[in-house]
């Protein structure tokens, strides 16, 4: 959980005489840990988090507000070489993000001993700050030759150690943001936490318990869309999701014996889901396959990416 100090407080009128407001992209490699400080800042889950590398394929926007601040969170997709068109699509998110953004949250893993040459590509002449995650495993003066590789690469303003995990330095990550964020009133509401709709955070759910249940090619293979939701005053919620494949094996693998793997995917996510949007519901899969729709611009394009 994010400090109390810097979750919102909605029954305080900010002082926009020194208020400040802006955009700050967390940007890295695939489990360097992006969506758990963005989650641990949010002091909710917004983003998904797995153990598997490339879970978030579009950047995902938390909006934190304070007495004298609003920061724009943006989580953005680990950074890769493309090899298929959906890859190319997640790169061209963090392009837009970093393009987007007046701070860059560099992430990278205390416990790796090399440069993240690739990531550092992305940052170019804009802001950044050096954030070292996973420092709770490893020794302090173990990391102090990845930080000095680190500087020679780039002129970061500042490198701060913490574990995103167990929330340690976080206190310290927002200072050193607020401090370099633009003066200016808010962008948002301050009751907003996230642009984003209600069915984006439905369908991540339900793929995030698809990548937890599933190993190989299935998660990566898997697109979710919300199809219907239906608000019914006198019942539950109906919604309705497809989960889109590329073959008709993974189709029957997500289906499984009888529709029992499909139904744990479901009661799962179901959970998750209720807890999220604080009110029970109905949730209806079905599973679509749609040939290789990884490198089809068209079926990208309307899944919500830009190709």
């Amino acid at each position: 959980m994010a400090p109390e100090s810097l979750l919102p407080d909605a029954d305080q009128a900010p002082d926009q005489s020194n208020h400040r407001c802006g955009y700050v992209a967390l940007i890295g490699k695939p489990n360097v840990g992006k969506s758990t400080l963005l989650n641990a800042l949010m002091g909710q889950k917004l983003s998904i988090v797995t153990h598997r590398p490339q879970t978030t394929r579009r950047r995902v926007l938390g909006i934190l507000s304070g007495d004298d601040h609003q920061v724009i969170l943006l989580d953005t997709p680990g950074i890769i070489e493309p090899r298929y068109g959906l890859q190319k699509a997640m790169m061209n998110d963090v392009r837009t993000s970093t393009s987007d953004a007046d701070l860059l949250v560099f992430m990278a893993d205390a416990t790796r001993d090399k440069v993240d040459d690739l990531s550092l590509k992305f940052v170019g002449k804009r802001p950044a700050i050096l954030v070292l995650n996973k420092i709770d495993k490893i020794r302090q003066e173990d990391v102090l030759p990845l930080v000095s590789a680190y500087m020679e690469a780039h002129a970061f303003e500042e490198v701060i150690p913490i574990s995103a995990l167990k929330g340690k330095n976080l206190d310290v990550v927002m200072q050193s943001v607020l401090k370099r964020l633009p003066a200016g009133p808010a962008f948002y509401p301050r009751e907003m936490i996230s642009e984003q709709p209600e069915k984006f955070f439905v369908s991540e759910i339900i793929r995030e318990k698809i990548f937890k249940l599933y190993r190989q090619e299935v998660p990566y293979s898997t697109q979710v869309n919300v199809v219907s939701w239906e608000e019914r005053e006198d019942d539950k919620d109906l919604i309705h999701a497809e989960i889109v494949v590329e073959r008709d094996s993974q189709k029957g693998i997500l289906i499984g014996k009888g529709g029992k793997a499909l139904k744990k995917i479901g009661t799962f996510a179901r959970e998750d889901i209720e807890e999220f949007i604080h009110r029970p519901i109905f949730l209806k899969l079905h599973v679509k396959v749609r040939t290789d729709w990884r490198n089809s611009d068209g079926q990208l394009r309307s899944f919500g990416y830009s190709t």
